[in-house]
């Protein structure tokens, strides 16, 4: 009989489809239609293919937009939301509005034409992890943002395009994220009743039951969330606790990104590479002033959500804001846990 679950963080549904269910090997992720590769811009050597460079890690000798990198960060070359200017908030009759005020930027995560993460060594996705904190605490300067939202597209059903160079983007919003905001809204909720971060007693639970864990190892687990929006999501939370990912220190970085290696392998050799997504949710950026939110550094706890791309998004799910998985978390975290890397 099909369950229905509910996210204790934010309460949404979800509909565990287990008279639709397959099995977690009949899974492939594999893309069979996408177009073929453009020229990639990306690469050493291509520097005046993409915007100038605006952070970048290369040796001292190395002038900036030239080779010699070994991980850059350039505008977005069709940016969503522009830096210049002011926000312009104003009302039109009952409608509110302002200007496209933001940042759009892309981080080329290697020099070389690598597609998927999982194929990095530990030592660069360090790196990687170093330059979307960088920006962060950069971007926070800036008091027209609220909001840093970090996130990677892999594969062209994901939204990668046609280019298979690893890199991650990030956009700076001059307004809270309303799927962040959920999250925040639910976690202190829940503060404020148990006095604890719900995010800290789901990683116990989890650790205790072991039915939706996947890894648990250098400061981090990974687990298939109790009511999975999609086959083979995956959340990957420090067990220390801590609402800002820019807090990270030296051995969290690498923890983290021997996590990450091991969580995308799995994936990339359990499911035949899929597409996914993975964005990272951190707590806004605070500002002190009337009503600030004081119980923000106790009640929510930063993480990392991955969602491979093997079903699709329909009419009842668009209507409803139910989302149907065809496949037990229970049974997609033991799936991986058992695939070798």
């Amino acid at each position: 009989m099909p369950e229905l679950r509910k996210d204790p963080i934010i309460g949404r549904w979800v509909i565990i489809a287990t008279e639709r269910a397959k099995r977690p090997d009949q899974f492939s992720g594999t893309e069979q239609n996408a177009p073929p590769e453009k020229p990639c811009p990306f690469c050493e050597g291509n520097e005046s293919h993409t915007p100038p460079e605006i952070y970048a890690l290369r040796p001292r000798h190395t002038a900036p937009n030239t080779p010699g990198w070994e991980l850059r960060v350039v505008p977005s070359i069709a940016p969503f939301l522009r830096i210049e200017g002011e926000l312009g908030r104003r009302g039109k009759g009952l409608y509110d509005l302002m200007n496209g005020i933001g940042a759009h930027e892309i981080i080329i995560e290697t020099n070389k034409h690598i597609g998927n993460m999982a194929d990095l060594e530990e030592e660069q996705i360090v790196k990687v992890i170093d330059s979307y904190i960088d920006r962060m605490v950069d971007l926070e300067k800036d008091e027209r943002f609220k909001y840093v939202m970090v996130f990677k597209n892999y594969g062209w059903i994901a939204g990668a395009g046609r280019v298979k160079h690893c890199r991650s983007q990030l956009i700076a919003t001059p307004v809270n994220p309303k799927r962040v905001k959920e999250e925040l809204a639910g976690a202190k909720t829940y503060y404020d009743y148990h006095e604890r971060c719900v995010f800290c007693d789901l990683i116990r639970q989890e650790l205790d039951s072991k039915e939706r864990l996947i890894l648990d190892i250098d400061g981090f687990i990974a687990v298939t969330p109790f009511a999975a929006r999609f086959p083979f999501e995956v959340w990957i939370l420090p067990k220390r606790h801590s609402c800002n990912f820019t807090s990270l220190d030296t051995p969290g970085k690498l923890g983290l990104a021997t996590t990450m290696k091991k969580v995308l392998s799995k994936l990339k050799k359990g499911l035949g590479d899929p597409p996914y997504n993975y964005v990272i949710h951190t707590a806004p950026f605070r500002r002190p002033k009337s009503g600030y939110w004081k119980s923000i550094d106790y009640d929510y706890h930063w993480h990392i959500e991955i969602m491979p791309r093997l079903t699709r998004v329909a009419g009842f799910e668009w209507g409803t804001g139910f989302y149907i998985c065809p496949l037990p978390p229970e049974d997609a975290a033991k799936f991986l846990r058992e695939a070798e890397v």
